[in-house]
């Protein structure tokens, strides 16, 4: 079974919270809980809400034991960005993007093999 987890229209860029959900990808979830806490990127706070959703709809569903759980998916994506303009030298305007982000974390029971890289042979 999984539990899975969404947050969308996070005001924080994909670029930084793929730094983040990257550390945790295919880690205990009590294990990613403690990278989360100890990391000090501002994005490591809002991966742990959604960390703590998940294990808590995995408890709904009955999955088992809490730390029997593994992420085994954890992906961003962009959201909508909001485009502003600041004024620029000579009567110019300069583009201002605020970018937004989807985060999508996702828990089994199964521990997650680490996916073998293939290298091609010349």
């Amino acid at each position: 079974m999984e539990a899975k987890a969404l947050l969308k229209h996070v005001r924080i860029s994909p670029r930084k919270v793929r730094l983040v959900v990257d550390l945790i990808r295919g880690q205990n979830a009590e294990a990613a809980m403690n990278i989360l806490r100890f990391s000090p990127q501002h994005a490591a706070r809002v991966v742990s809400k959604i960390l703590k959703s998940a294990v808590a709809n995995a408890v709904v569903k009955e999955m088992g034991d809490v730390d029997d759980l593994w992420v085994t998916r954890a992906f961003v994506d962009g959201g909508p960005t909001l485009k502003r303009i600041q004024p620029g030298p000579m009567g110019r305007a300069k583009p201002i993007r605020k970018h937004s982000s989807h985060i999508t974390l996702v828990l089994s029971n199964d521990e997650v093999a680490a996916p073998s890289k293939k290298r091609k042979s010349a």
